[in-house]
């Protein structure tokens, strides 16, 4: 039976903002932290009956809203193997997320239950983390509640990277089985990790020190406990670590500035030759980057890990005259440079799947080794060196040094693979993102109705020009990206298409961005 009457009194403390529609999108829920009191307590009786489903797995329930702004905070729910939830759920999620009473929430509780035929008796269970936005704790709380109130057993794992929340989901799904994955402990992954790594390493030279930038955020925490762990086989040199002083968590710092600006954070001042790379606030996007002989930064974002990284696997695998039973491939969004693809599909496949984790994830699976960065440097591999439920910037960057290491590589050695078409990123804010509906992995529009023609006709004026339009699946924005055979054109059409955006969405005159054209 459904404790209504333990849900409904409970969920009287946590009430719905009656001006707010939450939304799962590919990142979960999502938004300004204050206002998440009602969705923590209801994503908490979801992950309860996510596990009784799925006959007492534990699911994870992660606390964060990585490269947001410090103001925001969010919540995503992870299944089993440590993937993302099935996104058959994130229907459900968002249904329950947006009932306007504590009446109406049981009511819909009570439809998802006979709706998805789940036996209430099974028992749930559940293990949450957070990082370290000041809206933690008490979202936390909320959480905990939603849990207690249909009797869940649960696991806090403290303040902690998303990487190492997904990590402990599926080592404690697959204890004691043939598929374990480790022990399920933060000192278990600190271990998988930074054995392998050492492994890699063995018989090589030592690397150089890595600068890592760590946003200010909670894998400040983890790059200085692998240190202990990684004794004087490779030194980390820590920046951006400060985890007290209020509002420097993302800004100015952090794995998104460096993409989107493409510049090296303030903070960071590199010698010529010199090579580092920075997290975003919950340790899961990784932007390496170096400056020249002249003291030029150099961006190596996800497109560039990728390419280093599939190339050097596919070189091994034929070498070992394996290329026939051993099959590798590599995944993409429409965000990937032009030339990184063109570059890689000359040497192994490439597919192409829309923007989120999820999406790569399943993908790669169906390669014996699946290769998948995003361009802002969300990704992983599907081999054992690194975290493989989910992208993990710190065991990322490992792979990145020991690959490095192997073909006896520098910055400017690993730039030179491909030259990267220029390119811009722009966001567009609008009135309802969900008016953006996409096709084709999301690289064309089908609606608003005629907006895709209109982007054709700006694109042929452009040598080598690229661009597409797709909602952002983490904030209330449309994204523009664009490329094209010089800086100044791939600018120019990025801030022409975000202005035909910006006028197409109604926006309002007076407040359009001065860029856009």
């Amino acid at each position: 039976m459904l404790p209504v009457k333990e849900i409904q009194e409970r969920s009287d403390r946590h009430p719905k903002p009656s001006d707010i529609k939450f939304q799962y999108g590919t990142a979960g829920f999502r938004t300004l932290g204050k206002t998440l009191d009602s969705v923590l307590f209801r994503v908490g009786v979801l992950a309860a009956l996510r596990s009784k489903k799925l006959d007492g797995k534990t699911i994870g329930v992660m606390v964060t809203a990585s490269h947001n702004p410090e103001p925001d905070n969010g919540v995503k729910l992870v299944d089993p193997r440590g993937e993302m939830l099935e996104s058959s759920w994130e229907a459900h999620a968002t249904a329950l997320a947006n009932a306007p009473s504590s009446v109406a929430f049981v009511a819909a509780v009570d439809e998802l239950v006979r709706a998805t035929k789940i036996d209430l008796s099974i028992p749930a269970r559940v293990v949450y983390a957070r990082d370290t936005r000041p809206t933690g704790p008490q979202l936390v709380s909320a959480l905990k509640d939603g849990l207690e109130a249909i009797k869940a057993e649960y696991r806090d794992a403290g303040v902690t990277t998303t990487p190492v929340l997904h990590y402990l989901v599926r080592t404690i799904n697959t204890k004691g089985t043939k598929d374990s994955y480790g022990e399920d402990t933060e000192e278990g992954y600190l271990t998988k990790i930074s054995d392998a790594f050492k492994k890699l390493l063995a018989g090589k030279p030592t690397p150089p020190p890595l600068l890592i930038d760590c946003a200010n955020g909670v894998g400040a925490l983890m790059a200085e406990r692998f240190k202990a762990y990684l004794g004087d086989i490779f030194t980390i040199n820590v920046v951006n670590a400060d985890l007290h002083t209020p509002g420097v968590l993302n800004n100015s710092c952090g794995a998104d500035f460096v993409k989107v600006n493409q510049k090296l954070p303030p903070s960071i001042t590199l010698q010529p030759g010199q090579r580092a790379c920075s997290l975003d606030g919950d340790a899961d996007r990784l932007m390496y980057y170096y400056a020249d002989e002249h003291g030029q930064f150099h961006m190596l974002d996800g497109d560039k890990i990728t390419t280093l990284v599939a190339s050097y696997i596919v070189e091994l695998v034929k070498a070992s005259g394996l290329d026939e039973q051993i099959k590798v491939g590599v995944i993409q969004t429409a965000y990937a440079n032009g030339s990184s693809t063109k570059y890689l599909s000359g040497r192994l496949p490439v597919k192409c799947v829309p923007t989120g984790v999820k999406h790569l994830h399943h993908a790669a699976e169906q390669y014996d080794i699946g290769v998948y960065f995003e361009a802002n440097g969300h990704g992983t591999n599907i081999i054992d060196v690194i975290n493989q439920t989910v992208g993990d910037a710190l065991s990322d960057a490992f792979l990145v040094e020991a690959v490095l290491a192997h073909k006896s590589f520098s910055g400017v050695e690993w730039d030179s693979m491909y030259c990267d078409l220029p390119n811009r990123l722009v966001k567009v804010v609008v009135s309802d993102r969900n008016a953006f509906k996409t096709e084709d992995a999301e690289r064309r529009l089908v609606s608003p109705p005629g907006l895709q023609v209109k982007v054709d006709e700006l694109v042929r004026k452009y040598g080598g020009g690229r661009s597409f339009v797709r909602p952002s699946g983490t904030e209330d924005v449309v994204r523009v990206y664009a490329e094209a055979a010089t800086r100044a054109e791939a600018d120019e059409l990025a801030f022409r298409v975000a202005g035909l955006v910006y006028d197409e969405a109604g926006g309002d005159p007076s407040q359009r961005p001065k860029e856009f054209i």
